[in-house]
Parts: C-alpha cells; sequence; structure tokens
C-alpha cells in the first residue's frame, strides 16, 4: 500500500486550516438512562439534553475547538422547521461556517433519539428522509476555495464523490468517516487520500472477522491511507510499508461516548493539515476523542486545543497488552 505523494506539512497554512465538512446536520435528543429498555417496556430518564449532531457537524465543532477553521455543507430539511433554526444558531455560536448548507423544501432535518447509560455507551435510533440524498451541492470551485482539507462522511458518497475526486486531484486531502460498510467498488475508496473506519463497518466492509486483515484487503483496491478505531482498543492502521501497526487509545473514566469517533476524524482532519506525521496525527485525535468521552455532552463537549496538548504531554496511554 501507498499513501498518495503529497507533501501536507509544506502546504501547512500561516492562518488557521479550513476544513470542508461533508455530511448531514441531525438533532439529537439526548437521554441518560440506567439501562436501555427492554422492547415494549417503559423507561425513565434521568437528564434529558437537546444538541445539534451528525458525524460532520460534529467534527466541525472539534476542529475549531482544536484551532482549525471549519464550513460544513450537505443538505437539511426545510428552513421553516424548528430543526433547522435550531442547528443554525448552533452553528452560529460554536463559530462554523454554515452558508454552505442546502435546504431542502418540505423535507424534515434528520433526528436522532439517544440513549445513553451508566457505562458512557449510546443507543441511537435516526431517521433521515430519504430525499435529502437528491440534494445538488454548489459549485465546487466554490467549496474548494480556500479549502486545506475535505472530512466527509461515508454515507454522503452519493453526493459528494465527484467533489472528494477533484480536490484529490487538486492536492487537497480528503478523509472520509466510514461507520458504514463500505461496497468494494465504492468511488471513494480512490476519491479519498485517508479513509478512517470504525471497526465493524471495516469488517463488513472487507468481508473479514479480522480488523488487521481486513485493511490488508481493502489496502489492494485504494492507495488511501487505511486504519480502523476500535474506541479504548486503539486504532490500527497500515504504514507507507503495508505493515500493520497500533496506536494505543488513552485511558480514561468514560461516561459519554456520544460524538467521541467524530471528534477523532475531526482532530485528525486538523493534524493532516497541520503536516503532523501519521502516527503523531493518530495519537492526537485519540487523545482528543479519550478527553470527549470524560464528559456529558455529545460533541458539545469536545476539548479545546490546551487540553489535548496537555494529555499529550502527561504521554499515558493503554499498553498494547491490553487492546482488544
Amino acid at each position: 500500500m501507498t499513501v498518495p505523494a503529497m507533501n501536507f506539512h509544506e502546504k501547512a497554512p500561516k492562518i488557521p486550516p479550513r476544513v470542508l465538512c461533508i455530511g448531514i446536520p441531525v438533532r439529537d435528543l439526548t437521554f441518560r438512562t440506567r439501562r436501555v429498555p427492554p422492547r415494549g417496556s417503559k423507561e425513565n430518564a434521568s437528564h434529558f439534553e437537546e444538541f445539534c449532531g451528525g458525524n460532520a457537524l460534529n467534527a466541525a465543532i472539534g476542529i475549531v475547538r482544536l484551532g482549525g477553521r471549519a464550513s460544513i455543507c450537505g443538505p437539511m430539511g426545510d428552513s421553516r422547521e424548528t430543526s433547522s433554526r435550531y442547528i443554525f444558531d448552533q452553528l452560529a455560536h460554536e463559530g462554523i461556517d454554515a452558508k454552505h448548507l442546502v435546504q431542502m423544501r418540505g423535507l424534515v432535518t434528520p433526528l436522532s433519539a439517544i440513549m445513553i447509560d451508566p457505562t458512557g455507551e449510546r443507543t441511537i435510533v435516526t431517521f433521515r428522509d430519504p430525499e435529502l440524498w437528491k440534494v445538488k451541492l454548489p459549485p465546487t470551485d466554490i467549496l474548494l476555495e480556500d479549502c486545506h482539507a475535505v472530512l466527509a462522511e461515508s454515507r454522503c458518497a452519493e453526493f459528494c464523490t465527484d467533489l472528494c475526486a477533484e480536490a484529490v486531484r487538486r492536492g487537497i486531502p480528503v478523509i472520509v468517516d466510514v461507520d458504514r460498510a463500505m461496497s468494494l467498488h465504492e468511488g471513494l475508496l480512490t476519491a479519498s487520500t485517508h479513509l478512517v473506519f470504525s471497526s465493524e463497518p471495516l469488517q463488513e466492509t472487507a468481508g473479514e472477522n479480522e480488523d488487521g486483515e481486513a485493511l490488508k484487503k481493502i489496502a489492494k483496491l485504494t492507495p488511501s491511507f487505511l486504519a480502523g478505531t476500535r474506541g479504548p482498543g486503539g486504532t490500527i492502521w497500515l504504514d507507507a510499508d503495508g505493515a500493520l501497526r497500533e496506536s494505543p487509545a488513552f485511558p480514561v473514566h468514560t461516561v459519554d461516548t456520544l460524538g467521541a469517533g467524530d471528534i477523532f476524524h475531526g482532530a485528525f482532519a486538523v493534524a493532516i493539515t497541520e503536516g503532523q506525521p501519521l502516527e503523531e496525527a493518530l495519537r492526537f485525535a485519540s487523545a482528543a476523542a479519550a478527553l470527549k468521552c470524560t464528559r456529558f455532552g455529545g460533541a458539545l463537549a469536545a476539548p479545546q486545543r490546551s487540553e489535548v496538548e496537555e494529555l499529550l504531554r502527561q504521554g499515558r496511554t493503554a499498553s498494547p497488552a491490553s487492546m482488544a
């Protein structure tokens, strides 16, 4: 496996990098419960909070908190919706450029009902209107202007693959957050520079039951950098020689995993735009995700840059022997 020959370090901007995040914003309704209720039962929640969410939006929050600039592009529901207005207000508060979001007349902005148990694990039910995938994004030249990286949700391949391919052609790194199984003929396999899978979709995509073998199989189909995240089990990845490597996780007391993977991807994108070596970029992303897990609040609990740098200075990660 080879990584595309781009010297990102030389392209590191003098001003904070701008990452274009492509995805579908979601309005998250979160409930803290003592358990996930069995089928047909009822459960009282001890806390309720409402957030803006979705992979790309969460990642954008992380990017801004870590010192980058973020803009977001993708479909939303009708402009008259309460959900749309709520999300735009939250994006403005976080300093995220939302002018490229496309509001689609008569459609519903996605909604998620999220239950978080005492271990911090979350159970999610989401409604996404199928018509949202028919969105027409703004012109490519506008979206890629002053763009130092693209971060895309894999589920958005239908409307973002051509844009991602053009970004790669222009020498702009494209990081894809893969949290669902992909076809081995998926255009994003090659219209990308970095593919970061969650463990389950990694195995499902490759048809393998072990992360390392799955990465090796997919590496035959793409020149992109490949990694698989495994939560507290750390990250497994392929180096430039095709050798399997592992980056341990940071052990923390987890209270809320909602948005942690998205913060990982946002932090990784920031690190890539800054020219950090891949191993350091993965460690930076792992530290950001770990800190998010120590706080309730979804991606709105994402850490500041100074907090991540302090955890990196402390240097405490789980030993490889403790990894699943």
